[in-house]
């Protein structure tokens, strides 16, 4: 008996103690790493962490610095130097703390800024963080406008490609097995393409990310707009939960849903994407007039994706000659780069990097440069036989006999369905082939008339 009340007297005061020992006597947290990414609008600092960051910050002047204060921190991490490339920050430095045990952090800056603060949960391949965001307030530079390339024909336009290299910067997007990160090989195929359209006479490539760093979906877009773009091809590498897939794929958007579980899987993905470069930006709507604008949206974004589509069934085919599809035909997911009404758009998976030997190829020269050339050959075609109407290549198509086109019947495809894509009407088509109904059979050759 006395034994039991003596366990009863022990347990109580275990229990005492337990419940006395002060809330805050956790394990402290620590600064593992600390990384920076410079791009040509804005520098990020990133934070890594053993856990969840408790933090604040606050702005002086005179001269400029963001302080930084973390709660219950260690401070053992060294600092990165700043380089020359930065052109928002000068230095990242330690100062006195707040309260003993925590860690202040000093960035010294160039300029005046807007800095965005928060954190991010652990997600492959980093731990917890606490990321800051510096956007200049001063307006941004103008750029010189590129040399006009030599012509036979002067005085019309280029037409623009945005190639946009998916992920960058703190978002590696999906990684290999042997560690590739998506971002760099999207970053190196993007430049291969890019290269390839500025050797052509009358196109013009826009590379909204030319470096390591993370441009936000919207902004991707918008940098797009503000170079006129005509069309806008997002490269990226595929991914799935197991490794046997494999295959590149083209795809448009889908105002509804994705038609495939693998275009379900990439919607997640991009989703997990903008939350790892950032806060998602949100498309906003105006109430100003708002039947009239969504009528031209409407009208716009109908456009867009007839052109899209039309785009990637040729890239598709073009792709088929040069590498393994992983669907044959264009797909449909809801991705928000490909939601600008006014620029029609596709992304391109260039295969599976997922996929041991996909990885493996997507990482040589050799291949890139033939998915490029696929693309770029794909995106030429389309021009040539629709140019924008001030375009050079509408000028060269002018000046060549126009000739009747050929076209072999595939599953799916019908008289308006053609008419559409030809630019020609149902009449003209059943005239031109002595057709007597609208039925069409599939692998039947059809004449198309010049429009």
């Amino acid at each position: 008996m006395q034994v039991n009340i003596l366990k009863i007297i022990i347990s109580c005061l275990c229990l005492l103690f337990v419940c006395s020992f002060p809330a805050h006597a956790t394990k402290q947290n620590e600064i593992t790493s600390v990384r920076v990414w410079p791009s040509p609008q804005s520098t990020r600092v990133v934070f890594d962490l053993q856990q969840k960051p408790e933090f604040s910050y606050f702005m002086l002047k005179n001269p400029l610095r963001l302080v930084v204060d973390f709660k219950e921190t260690k401070q053992d991490q060294v600092l990165p130097q700043v380089t020359g490339e930065h052109s928002v920050i000068s230095k990242i430095r330690y100062s006195k703390p707040k309260k003993k045990g925590w860690v202040r952090i000093v960035l010294e800056l160039n300029q005046s800024v807007k800095p965005v603060l928060f954190a991010l949960a652990p997600t492959e391949p980093y731990t917890d963080r606490l990321v800051v965001d510096l956007y200049g307030k001063n307006p941004e530079k103008k750029t010189t406008p590129a040399i006009a390339k030599n012509r036979d024909i002067s005085g019309d336009r280029d037409i623009v490609i945005a190639v946009v290299a998916g992920h960058g910067g703190e978002d590696p997007g999906s990684i290999g097995p042997s560690g590739t990160y998506e971002k760099t090989i999207t970053l190196q195929i993007a430049k291969r393409l890019a290269a390839l359209i500025d050797k052509q006479p009358g196109m013009k490539a826009v590379l909204p990310r030319t470096g390591d760093y993370y441009v936000k979906l919207n902004t991707r877009s918008e940098r797009a707009r503000q170079h006129k773009a005509d069309f806008l091809i997002s490269i990226h590498a595929d991914a799935f939960v197991t490794p046997q897939p494999s295959g590149a794929s083209v795809f448009v958007l889908s105002l509804r849903r994705a038609n495939t579980e693998t275009a379900k899987w990439i919607e997640d993905s991009e989703k997990q994407s903008e939350l790892l470069g950032g806060a998602a930006d949100v498309i906003k709507d105006t109430q100003n007039e708002k039947y009239l604008a969504q009528a031209l949206l409407d009208m716009s974004m109908d456009h867009s994706m007839r052109t899209g589509m039309q785009v990637a069934d040729e890239v598709t085919k073009e792709l088929a000659k040069v590498t393994k599809m992983h669907k044959k035909r264009p797909q449909a997911a809801s991705l928000a780069v490909l939601k600008s009404p006014d620029i029609p758009s596709i992304l391109v998976e260039t295969g599976f990097i997922s996929n041991p030997q996909e990885e493996r190829l997507l990482k040589t020269r050799e291949h890139q440069d033939k998915l490029a050339k696929a693309v770029f050959k794909a995106v030429r075609s389309h021009f040539e036989k629709n140019p924008p109407d001030d375009s050079l290549f509408a000028k060269l198509k002018a000046q060549k006999p126009r000739e009747n086109s050929v076209h072999k019947v595939r599953s799916g495809e019908s008289l308006s369905v053609l008419a559409n894509q030809y630019g020609v009407s149902v009449a003209q088509i059943k005239q031109a082939n002595n057709l007597k109904t609208n039925r069409l059979l599939i692998g039947q050759t059809l004449t198309i008339p010049r429009s």
